[in-house]
C-alpha cells in the first residue's frame, strides 16, 4: 500500500485528478492524505469536494483556512467573503451533506505506524506533539458541536498571537485555529506574525518560518503541511512543506510517505488565478 500526501487544491480537480493518475494511484490499495483547501478560488471546488468526500477511508484530509472560509459563509458569516467562487458549493443540491462532512474533517492528522503528522499551515513552537493533538482535539469539538455558528462568526481575527496554557474560550480556540490554518512565520520570542507573507528571506531577521523556530517541540517529528505556495516545495528541519502553487500556475504535489525517504511527484499546473487578485 503507497501513501500519499497531496498539496493543496483549491478546486483545481483536473489537475489532481491528472497527478493521481501520473502516480497510478490505485484507490483499492492505496491512500491519500489531503493537507487541506480543498477549495477556494480554484474553477471545481464543489466537484472537489464531492470526489474526496466519495473517496471515503481511502482518503483523509485535514481542514485548512479556504475550507473553514466556506464553513464560516455556510454558517451565515459574509463579512470577509473577497469572491463568488464558493457560491457554486453554497448553492448545490447537496451543499448540507457536503458542508457536514467538511465540518468534520479533522485540524491534524498523525499516523504512529508511519511517523507521520499532518496538518495544513503549521505548530507554533511551545507545543509538542501531544499538547498539538490534544489542541487540535479541543477545537474540532467545537466546529463539529451545536455552537459552530457562533465560533464561524467570531473566528477571524489576529489575537492573541502567542500560546498561553491558560487561554480559555474563543481566545483560545482562536490562537488554536489559527495555528492549524494560517501560520508561517513566528517571532524568535514564539509569537504569530499572521500577517507576514510571502518566502523566507525578505523579513525582518526577528522572524523566522514556524518550522526553523530553534526551540521548536516538535524538531524530533515529521510533519507535513501545505499552505504556503510562495515557500514552495521544503524540505526542513523533520518537515515536508507541499503546497506548490498549483492555482497561480506552479506545481501540484504528491508527496509519498511510507517510503524510507519521502519522494515527492510533481505536476505542471496552467494558472487558474492571479495572486494579484487577492492582495
Amino acid at each position: 500500500m503507497a501513501v500519499y500526501a497531496i498539496g493543496d487544491i483549491q478546486g483545481c480537480l483536473d489537475e489532481l485528478l491528472a497527478l493521481l493518475e501520473a502516480i497510478r494511484f490505485d484507490p483499492g490499495e492505496d491512500r491519500l492524505w489531503f493537507v487541506g483547501d480543498l477549495v477556494n478560488r480554484g474553477p471545481q471546488s464543489l466537484e472537489t469536494l464531492r470526489f474526496v468526500r466519495d473517496l471515503g477511508e481511502r482518503a483523509i484530509t485535514v481542514l485548512g483556512n479556504h475550507d473553514l472560509h466556506l464553513l464560516a459563509l455556510a454558517a451565515g458569516n459574509h463579512r470577509f467573503q473577497d469572491s463568488d467562487d464558493l457560491r457554486p458549493v453554497l448553492e448545490a443540491p447537496d451543499r448540507d451533506e457536503l458542508i457536514h462532512w467538511l465540518r468534520h474533517r479533522p485540524l491534524l492528522h498523525h499516523d504512529p505506524e508511519l511517523a507521520f503528522t499532518m496538518v495544513h499551515a503549521g505548530l507554533p513552537p511551545q507545543w509538542d506533539l501531544a499538547t498539538a493533538i490534544a489542541c487540535a482535539r479541543e477545537v474540532e469539538a467545537v466546529i463539529q458541536g451545536p455552537d459552530h455558528v457562533d465560533f464561524f462568526d467570531r473566528m477571524y481575527g489576529n489575537k492573541p498571537n502567542r500560546w498561553d496554557p491558560a487561554l480559555e474560550g474563543m481566545d483560545r480556540w482562536r490562537f488554536i485555529t489559527n495555528c492549524f490554518t494560517r501560520l508561517r512565520f513566528v517571532t524568535r520570542k514564539g509569537k504569530l506574525k499572521l500577517k507576514l507573507k510571502g518566502s523566507p528571506g525578505g523579513q525582518k531577521k526577528k522572524y523566522l518560518p514556524w518550522f526553523l523556530h530553534p526551540h521548536r517541540r516538535t524538531r524530533d517529528q515529521r510533519i507535513v503541511f501545505g499552505h504556503w505556495s510562495t515557500l514552495g516545495y521544503s524540505v526542513a528541519e523533520n518537515t515536508w512543506g507541499i503546497d506548490t502553487g498549483c492555482l497561480w500556475g506552479g506545481r501540484l504535489t504528491a508527496l509519498r510517505l511510507d517510503l524510507a525517504t519521502p519522494a515527492p511527484t510533481w505536476l505542471d499546473c496552467p494558472g487558474r488565478q492571479d495572486p494579484m487578485r487577492f492582495v
